[in-house]
């Protein structure tokens, strides 16, 4: 019935609490919801405008025509053109700094590559996986893909957890 329901989600909610106190990284006001674990993955997807490209442009000053000038990409062999490996990134970022962790991590390393060009509309997933924590510091992987098989980023990070972010197990 509802109560045993309650009850049983009372339990799991109890069980996560206690072993997210057996780490020392945890939240002062704990919430199970925010607790972190080795295999939990978190994802975002995004389809970048010319619009989006242009103001990313105008901000960081690449504005290298590869990304803005479809006729100097199409010279260059390219159907379309390639959204700033920045930007790209910036999903990882939003994953990171959002969902998982979430906030209160910092980056404090990252390696990237770009296996293929993003291309102005193509839709992109990023998706971010925990791969170790220890203490106060936490290992992700990432890959972002462009429709079923195309890799146009791939990486990994290393974060660090203060204090009063997220709890881990």
């Amino acid at each position: 019935s509802a109560a045993r329901m309650v009850a049983a989600i009372t339990s799991s909610y109890a069980r996560a609490a206690m072993l997210c106190a057996k780490r020392r990284l945890f939240a002062p006001k704990f919430e199970v919801s925010r607790c972190l674990s080795v295999g939990d993955v978190a994802s975002v997807e995004r389809t970048f405008t010319p619009a989006d490209v242009k103001a990313f442009a105008a901000l960081s000053g690449d504005n290298n025509p590869i990304h803005l000038d479809s006729t100097y990409a199409k010279s260059k062999n390219l159907p379309a053109c390639v959204v700033h490996g920045a930007l790209i990134n910036g999903l990882v970022s939003a994953v990171i700094g959002t969902k998982l962790p979430g906030p209160g991590c910092v980056v404090v390393h990252q390696v990237l590559e770009f296996p293929k060009p993003l291309l102005v509309g193509e839709p992109v997933s990023a998706r971010v996986e925990v791969t170790s924590i220890r203490k106060s510091i936490v290992h992700c992987t990432y890959v972002c893909k462009a429709g079923v098989g195309k890799v146009v980023m791939t990486g990994q990070v290393k974060l660090f957890i203060r204090s009063e972010g997220v709890a881990a197990t």
